[in-house]
C-alpha cells in the first residue's frame, strides 16, 4: 500500500483520489486555504460539495495547517490545485517536500515564454524550485472529474521524464475504468491538453451563433461546430509541431477539446460570444466563474504571435487561434473566417 497526499481539494484533485483509494491505497486530501470549506464538508458528510459525489470508504481529509501530518510518509504527492493556485503551490508545497517524494500534477495548462516557446506546469514547477531534485509528472487527456468519480471508462496519459517512475505511478491509479498511457515528452502532451481550452471557446461559438439564428436557447447546428472542431485540430497539430511536441500527442489534444466543447465554463463563454455578446458583457454573465480558458487563449496566442514575428510560423495557418485572440484581447465582433480554413493538397 502507498501513501497518495493531494493537495487541491477541487473537483480534480478529490477525483483522482478515487481510483488510488480503490485500489487500497490510503489517500489523503489537504485543502489549500481556499478550501476550508470543502474539507469540512467532507468530514461532516463524507460527500464532496461542487463534485456531489460520496468520497470511498477510508479518504482522509486535512485542513492546510495539518499539512507537515499529511505528507508524513507519503509516497506520492499530488497537485491538484488549478492553474490561478500553480504559484501558491510553487511558493509554499516544493520548497518544503523532500526531494525523494515525486509529484503528479492535475493542474493543466501553461505558460508562454518571451520567444514564442510554450512551458508546461513541469517545467514551471522546476524553476520555481531552483537547485532542487524533484521528480515532476503531470496527467493528460479528456477526463472530467465527475465522470471519474462515477467510474466512466476514461484513458489519459501520465507524463514525466522517467519512465520507470511513471510505471510506478500509474501502478497507484490504473483501474478497470482508468486507463493510463505513458510518454516522456511533457512538452507535447501538456501543451496539447493545455490548448484544447482555447479551441473549446472556439467551437463554441457555433453553439451560440445556432442559437442567435434560430432564436432558440439550446438550438444546435453540428455541421458548424464540425468545421470549427476540424480546423481546431489541424492548428493544434500545428502547434505541436512548432514546440516540438510528438505529433501523436495530438489524440490527448483532440480528446480533451472533445470533453470540453460538450460541457463546462469554456463551452458557455464560447456559447455567449457566438450569441453575439461583447467579451467584457460576457465575462459579466459569468462573474465568479474561473475561467481558465481565457488565460491559456491569451498565452497561446502569443506565443504564437510571437513565433510569427520571429518567421517560425504563418499567420495564415492559424485563422481560428488569432480570431479568439482578437475576441477576448481586442474586443472584436464574431466572424468566424470560414474561407480561411479551405485547402488545397496535390
Amino acid at each position: 500500500m502507498s501513501i497518495v497526499t493531494i493537495v487541491g481539494a477541487g473537483m480534480m484533485g478529490s477525483a483522482i483520489g478515487f481510483p488510488a483509494r480503490e485500489n487500497g491505497h490510503e489517500v489523503r486530501l489537504v485543502g489549500t486555504p481556499l478550501d476550508r470549506a470543502i474539507i469540512d464538508h467532507a468530514r461532516q458528510t463524507g460527500e464532496h460539495p461542487t463534485l456531489k459525489r460520496r468520497f470511498p470508504e477510508g479518504f482522509k481529509f486535512y485542513q492546510i495547517d495539518q499539512l507537515t501530518e499529511a505528507l508524513e510518509g507519503a509516497d506520492l504527492l499530488v497537485c491538484g490545485v488549478s492553474s490561478f493556485g500553480v504559484d501558491w503551490f510553487c511558493e509554499t508545497i516544493l520548497p518544503i517536500i523532500p526531494e525523494s517524494l515525486p509529484v503528479l500534477s492535475v493542474t493543466k495548462g501553461m505558460q508562454d515564454n518571451e520567444d514564442g516557446s510554450m512551458i508546461p506546469y513541469p517545467h514551471l514547477f522546476a524553476q520555481k524550485v531552483p537547485g532542487r531534485n524533484l521528480s515532476l509528472n503531470a496527467v493528460g487527456g479528456p477526463s472530467t472529474s465527475y465522470e471519474l468519480a462515477d467510474h466512466d471508462p476514461t484513458e489519459v496519459c501520465f507524463c514525466g521524464p522517467d519512465i520507470e517512475t511513471l510505471r510506478w505511478i500509474k501502478s497507484i491509479f490504473e483501474c478497470d475504468y482508468y486507463f493510463i498511457s505513458l510518454s516522456t515528452d511533457v512538452v507535447g502532451v501538456e501543451c496539447a491538453v493545455a490548448m484544447k481550452n482555447v479551441y473549446a471557446l472556439a467551437v463554441s461559438l457555433a453553439i451560440g451563433m445556432s442559437e442567435k439564428r434560430e432564436g432558440v436557447i439550446g438550438k444546435e447546428h453540428y455541421n458548424s461546430q464540425a468545421a470549427l472542431f476540424g480546423q481546431s485540430v489541424r492548428e493544434m497539430r500545428k502547434l505541436l509541431a512548432l514546440i516540438g511536441g510528438h505529433d501523436d500527442n495530438i489524440i490527448y489534444g483532440a480528446g480533451d477539446l472533445y470533453v470540453t466543447v460538450f460541457g463546462g465554463r469554456t463551452r458557455r463563454i464560447g456559447t455567449l460570444l457566438g450569441r453575439g455578446m461583447s467579451f467584457d458583457d460576457a465575462m459579466k454573465e459569468l462573474q465568479g466563474v474561473t475561467l481558465e480558458s481565457i488565460v491559456i487563449a491569451t498565452r497561446t496566442a502569443r506565443a504564437l504571435r510571437r513565433m510569427i514575428e520571429r518567421g517560425l510560423a504563418k499567420e495564415e495557418e492559424f485563422p481560428l487561434l488569432l480570431h479568439v485572440d482578437e475576441l477576448i484581447n481586442n474586443g472584436k465582433e464574431v466572424n468566424v473566417p470560414w474561407k480561411e480554413f479551405e485547402t488545397e493538397r496535390f
